[in-house]
């Protein structure tokens, strides 16, 4: 028997459905978010002033939560610039740039070679990290510069990001939003996400090849940016300021370094925030190394600015997430500790009475649950961010998981996926302008060529996972 629903339960339910409706008009629910949480916070406590404290301690809730994520992505990106205005990744690269002979080599070591660094690194700045460099050296051997957007899109923002197995900020909400520890949402993800990969990929390396060979795509090459004689002085004065054979040593390093955190994460069992940790202050210790050898007199004012770089990413990706991330964290414990004990007697949540309350209502499966979860996933995608509405993914998966009574951690990891691969850069088009620019491509015209491969992937991956909750 679960516990009766109040009022409370209802008007969450309802801003949900509300939320859903806004995302799927390509509007920002942040708002909505807000006001969700105001109302729930008048009813629970019958005080307006109250009602507004508590609707500034769910962000501060939200940032307690994300920080840890907020900063080492924050950090990771800093890292990544310093890395790009030295050479460094220019060096760190430029291996395998000897591997692409083919217009396939090219698609397929690009796409591999952007997946693991944006395990480390996030597609964002990984785009920037090995786009400059390989993108002339594919154009070259026939691949079209379309194609390499494809596959940085593909693999970096599409399988990279919706495992993040190593940064872990993608599963670290779906898992907080579900009430589950991030490791369950991760194992569950491992063979979804992979599926949904190979799929997909295959599936767009397949429709590419059929265009080049009928002359629809033909080569071409990337125009490259306006640039100011001054900008380019400054920038080659950098990359100069490192010795090749320093610019060597940390090309060997800074992976080196990377795959021994790995190695630690499995040797001492780190998961969740010390794994987050151990990136971030590997990420740190990099960014300084380089900074005193490159900057030498101006180094502290330069780690600054790398820093504060970092940090504006950072918040500016996460800051639609924090409003919405604090409106759901209040369907499940989070609720008590801003607004007080005001849940009846034997609740476990608003989520989790919801779900009960399913269960006896409708007579859900895996098949609709799985369904019900891309669908949604696919929805909160819309906004493109991939990041904003997986909260709710989490959450929905909580709730239907409770009412089928199993599958918690692979719902919420297809949620997870649906939503970054919509929404995190390989379908809508204004979330496609990193890799858009970087290889002179209309973010449309790849957002059209990414629509059926990535329809396909969903597709195959949503029937696996029903057979898995």
């Amino acid at each position: 028997m679960g516990v009766e629903l109040t009022t409370l339960h209802w008007v969450y339910l309802i801003f949900i459905l509300i939320i859903i409706a806004v995302m799927g008009m390509r509007r920002d629910p942040s708002l909505v978010c807000i006001v969700g949480i105001f109302v729930l916070g008048l009813l629970a406590t019958s005080s307006l002033s109250q009602s507004v404290i508590g609707m500034f301690n769910s962000f501060i809730y939200a940032i307690k939560e994300l920080l840890g994520t907020i900063l080492v992505i924050s950090i990771i990106v800093a890292m990544s610039k310093i890395l790009t205005d030295t050479g460094i990744n220019e060096v760190m690269v430029y291996p395998f740039t000897k591997l692409i002979k083919t217009p396939t080599l090219a698609y397929w070591v690009i796409g591999v070679l952007m997946m693991v660094i944006s395990w480390f690194f996030w597609p964002s700045p990984s785009v920037a990290l090995i786009g400059a460099v390989l993108l002339p050296v594919a154009v070259r051997v026939g691949l079209p510069a379309i194609g390499v957007a494809m596959a940085m899109n593909l693999f970096g923002h599409g399988i990279a990001l919706s495992g993040d197995f190593v940064i872990q900020g993608a599963p670290k909400l779906t898992a907080d939003a579900a009430g589950i520890p991030v490791q369950d949402v991760i194992v569950a993800s491992v063979p979804l996400v992979f599926i949904m990969g190979i799929v997909t990929t295959v599936v767009a390396f397949y429709m590419l090849r059929r265009d080049m060979k009928k002359g629809v795509l033909k080569d071409e090459n990337s125009t490259d940016k306006e640039t100011s004689d001054l900008e380019i002085l400054k920038a080659e004065d950098l990359k100069n300021s490192l010795s090749n054979g320093n610019k060597v040593f940390f090309a060997i390093l800074v992976p080196l370094l990377f795959l021994i955190d790995v190695i630690a994460m499995f040797m001492l069992k780190l998961r969740g925030g010390d794994a987050t940790a151990l990136i971030g202050g590997t990420s740190t210790f990099i960014l300084i190394l380089i900074a005193v050898l490159s900057y030498k007199n101006n180094v502290l004012e330069k780690i600054t600015t790398y820093l504060i770089e970092g940090f504006q990413f950072g918040f500016k990706v996460f800051g639609p997430v924090i409003p919405i991330a604090a409106f759901f964290y209040l369907g499940d414990s989070a609720f008590v500790d801003i607004f007080g004990k005001v849940l009846p007697q034997g609740s476990q949540g608003l989520v989790n009475d919801l779900g009960v309350a399913l269960a006896h209502i409708v007579p859900l499966n895996s098949v609709i649950g799985a369904i019900t979860l891309t669908m949604v996933g696919a929805i909160t995608g819309l906004d493109g961010s991939g990041f904003s509405g997986i909260s709710l993914a989490g959450s929905i998966a909580h709730l239907f998981s409770t009412a089928i009574g199993s599958g918690i951690a692979t719902l919420t990891a297809l949620g997870q996926i649906a939503a970054i691969w919509v929404g995190g850069g390989t379908l809508i088009p204004w979330a496609l302008i990193p890799a858009a620019a970087i290889c002179n491509v209309d973010p449309f015209e790849l957002a059209r060529r990414n629509l059926i491969p990535v329809m396909v992937g969903l597709t195959v991956t949503t029937i696996v996972a029903m057979f898995l909750v």
